[in-house]
């Protein structure tokens, strides 16, 4: 009874995780909302949650079992991920958080025939929606100049230098590359007037995906392979193949993927071999975090070709 139980609860997880965890995560998010609390650490826990839930996953059905452990010949691994991890929430992401409102306010202030164009009037829904859709416009056009400027790739080269995927690595991302990204998706809302909570929205539908992505969890998602960037889409992304890796740029949806011709169907098989390619396998991927970190500042952009 037990074994059977067992088994449907795999089958359930291995074809629904993603509706179910941003499905719950948004379901917490409304329902905090609708009393009142504190909506900022329900985002945060709804996120812990989703990882815990990631971590029991890999243990019980993972991807691969090869990826459980750092490579023998990679021994800054798991130390590069989990320092990466550090910077960016201890450092970085707070930093970003406080900076950008009050940047947004001082330049509203230096306009001040600006008015916000947000439409803060408009249902909830729709003002999620539309943050919603340009958070993720944004980010997955960085994401792409970040694979086709070679001097743009020598930052995103630290996110794919891993050769294997798991929870943490997905936290692997140049500090530069991550304000990036942040700055485009949320600069611009900020700006217009978008009000946090709706940016909060956002973040409780986009942060499940964005967490869970990397794990090396063995999903078939079927349909929402062609809505969510799930494991088994960014996986391809994170391919050795030039052709495999410079497509499925979406970080939580893989709509302007499908709009921009570069969504790339997942083949049950995964990618032959996860990681760098032509010629930036000059980049020192298997150097310690620091190196790689200050490698941005004299990269060999002229032997770059980061898209073949």
């Amino acid at each position: 009874m037990l074994l059977s139980l067992a088994h449907a609860l795999r089958g359930l997880l291995s074809r629904q995780l993603y509706p179910l965890l941003v499905g719950g995560s948004l379901g917490v998010f409304l329902y905090a909302r609708s009393q009142g609390w504190a909506l900022e650490p329900v985002v945060l826990a709804s996120g812990v949650a989703s990882l815990a839930l990631v971590l029991l996953l890999e243990r019980w059905m993972p991807h691969r079992a090869d990826w459980r452990r750092a490579p023998s010949n990679e021994p800054n691994d798991l130390r590069t991920d989990a320092t990466s991890a550090a910077v960016l929430l201890a450092v970085v992401d707070p930093l970003l958080k406080a900076a950008l409102p009050v940047l947004a306010v001082v330049g509203l202030q230096a306009l001040p025939a600006w008015a916000p164009l947000f439409p803060q009037q408009a249902p909830f829904a729709v003002q999620v929606l539309l943050a919603l859709l340009w958070s993720e416009l944004a980010r997955y056009a960085v994401h792409r100049w970040h694979h086709e400027r070679p001097a743009l790739w020598w930052l995103h080269a630290m996110h794919h230098g891993s050769t294997r995927l798991y929870w943490l690595n997905g936290l692997r991302f140049h500090p530069l590359n991550y304000a990036f990204n942040t700055v485009a998706a949320l600069g611009p809302l900020w700006l217009l007037g978008a009000p946090a909570e709706v940016l909060l929205a956002v973040a409780a539908i986009t942060q499940p995906v964005q967490l869970v992505q990397h794990a090396n969890v063995a999903l078939r998602s079927g349909v929402w392979n062609r809505v969510f960037s799930t494991t088994e889409v960014h996986r391809w992304h994170h391919s050795a193949r030039p052709a495999e890796a410079n497509a499925n740029y979406g970080s939580a949806l893989v709509l302007w993927d499908q709009v921009f011709g570069t969504y790339l169907a997942p083949q049950a098989q995964g990618p032959q071999r996860i990681g760098l390619f032509g010629a930036s396998s000059a980049y020192p991927a298997t150097a310690g975090y620091w190196r790689q970190l200050l490698s941005f500042l004299r990269p060999p952009c002229c032997r770059i070709t980061c898209c073949a």
